[in-house]
């Protein structure tokens, strides 16, 4: 298995999938080898077990383990290992800054360069860079194990999984997170979609998070239907916390509207003002709250304050773990107003923990949830609208919580991992 983020290593919803996904195949007694770019010079949360370092057997290499995961074991491979989401002048301008820092000797003395079929260009100091590293170290790694199954998680492994392909004979599963589609647009950047659309065809097999996504794989990458899966994420339940209120200038009697999610054009979160403004002229006791980062943070922040609401609306910057939990535990309403989303963890999340949610029709997650609301992303009276109705209503609120709550306790990675397994066992009676 090939991903780019897993816990603690993560920025968004794609290490969360990942993570669910192995637990759940471990759990299923499957044999898991997952190789992952570390961070140099990054801290290990405790759920983490360092084995020891591999440099005997891999150059760069880290072999470690969860700690509830005895079938799984991790290949971490040093690395600048930016965010998945992040745009290629984001990668140039951090490496640029790594180099300044002097924290690049550490990775380069530490791998040696494999030339191999898909992955053989010497891109230079950038994203595309990082991507051929950790392709030729996965490569390294690949011929050490013994597996069945190639799976690569989302486009910057995808040059990985086609390299491991080729040296070993593997088939390939890709796994579609997300397309350069979801995350720019129509402009898209064509050296990624380039990856993408490679990955696609080499692969036997394609998993795509939903219908949604499905469709876009078809039309907008030339493949065929059969060949494409659809396995719906799940969410992990977790037990209730209590409600606490941080001291964060909102007082107790306030509501609170919760964007959590990176602030990008493709999460929406200009939708989420304009409506925040619109229910900010009907409701006043109300507190906007926008936690996450992204390229659009500072445009945003601009945003509230020429509408005049830069007073309701607070800015958390990048949540993970136990602020996540405390976040959700302090919305009366999740919003996720996003343009184009493949799926959309965080909503499972906040119904897991008891917050009506509401969510743009242009998501995969609205095609598995009926318990919740529902509104074209552009529509911002209509989203203003449901806000008010949430807030105004406590009965509405109620009803919204406990039948979603129910209702997500139907989506589990356990589901999930048995799908995936469904598809391994099909394509390895094919190939």
């Amino acid at each position: 298995m090939l991903g780019w983020e897993f816990p603690p290593f993560i920025s968004g919803g794609l290490g969360t999938a990942c993570y669910g996904l192995t637990k759940a195949m471990n759990k299923m007694g499957l044999q898991v080898f997952f190789v992952l770019p570390k961070p140099v010079n990054s801290e290990h949360s405790t759920h983490v077990r360092m084995l020891s370092p591999s440099t005997a057997r891999i150059p760069g290499a880290i072999s470690f383990e969860l700690e509830d995961m005895e079938n799984v074991k991790f290949h971490a491979i040093n690395s600048l290992a930016f965010s998945p989401y992040a745009r290629p002048e984001e990668y140039q301008q951090l490496y640029e800054e790594a180099i300044r820092l002097k924290r690049l000797r550490e990775i380069q003395e530490s791998d040696s360069y494999l030339e191999h079929p898909g992955c053989s260009d010497h891109y230079g100091g950038d994203m595309f860079y990082e991507i051929q590293r950790y392709a030729a170290s996965s490569t390294r790694i690949a011929m050490q194990e013994d597996f069945d199954v190639i799976h690569a998680h989302d486009w910057m492994t995808y040059p990985a999984g086609i390299a491991v392909a080729y040296a070993t004979g593997k088939p390939l599963i890709i796994h579609v997170h997300s397309t350069e589609f979801d995350r720019s647009g129509e402009n898209v950047n064509q050296r990624i979609y380039d990856i993408e659309r490679h990955g696609m065809h080499v692969a036997s097999k394609i998993i795509a998070v939903s219908h949604l996504t499905r469709k876009i794989v078809i039309d907008r990458y030339g493949v065929e239907p059969d060949k494409v899966k659809v396995v719906y994420n799940g969410v992990e339940r977790n037990g209730q916390g209590i409600n606490a209120l941080s001291n964060v200038g909102i007082r107790k009697e306030e509501k609170i509207v919760l964007f959590l999610g990176r602030i990008t054009m493709q999460k929406g979160p200009e939708y989420f003002l304009d409506a925040a403004k619109q229910v900010l002229d009907v409701v006043d006791n109300v507190k906007f709250v926008i936690a996450g980062s992204g390229d659009m943070m500072g445009r945003i922040i601009e945003m509230a304050a020429q509408m005049g609401i830069g007073q309701k609306v607070l800015f958390t910057g990048f949540l993970r773990g136990k602020d996540v939990e405390k976040v959700y535990d302090m919305a009366d309403l999740y919003v996720m107003p996003s343009v184009s989303e493949p799926f959309g963890i965080a909503p499972l999340e906040a119904l897991n923990r008891d917050v009506p949610v509401l969510i743009s029709k242009q998501s995969g997650v609205s095609e598995v949830l009926t318990h919740v609301l529902k509104v074209d992303f552009w529509d911002t009276k209509e989203m203003a609208n449901k806000i008010i109705a949430v807030l105004k209503h406590p009965s509405l609120r109620m009803t919204l919580r406990e039948h979603g709550n129910f209702e997500v306790r139907k989506l589990r990675w356990e589901d999930a991992a048995r799908k995936c397994v469904d598809v391994y066992n099909e394509m390895m009676m094919t190939v």
